[in-house]
């Protein structure tokens, strides 16, 4: 392996061993919930996330989208008169 092959190797491996930050799961979560996830985001959560973070998130924001959208169904049904 050449030098450059090598130095490349070490740093994908230097990324692979990172963890994801909250901030940057919430933002894939949020991203991926809307259909709008960039593949370099896709790519790196697939190499430094975990799945079982990345299901809590995915839980909890189906949870949360679906209080919000029956609040606003809610407010718009009193504010009609029903």
């Amino acid at each position: 392996m050449s030098e450059g092959e090598n130095n490349r190797a070490e740093a994908e491996q230097k990324d692979a061993e990172k963890s994801l930050n909250p901030a940057q799961v919430l933002s894939s979560v949020l991203a991926a919930g809307l259909g709008v996830q960039s593949s370099k985001n896709r790519e790196r959560d697939f190499k430094q996330g975990k799945i079982g973070v990345f299901i809590a998130a995915g839980v909890i924001f189906t949870l949360v989208f679906i209080g919000v959208v029956f609040t606003v169904v809610q407010l718009v049904l009193k504010g009609s008169g029903n």
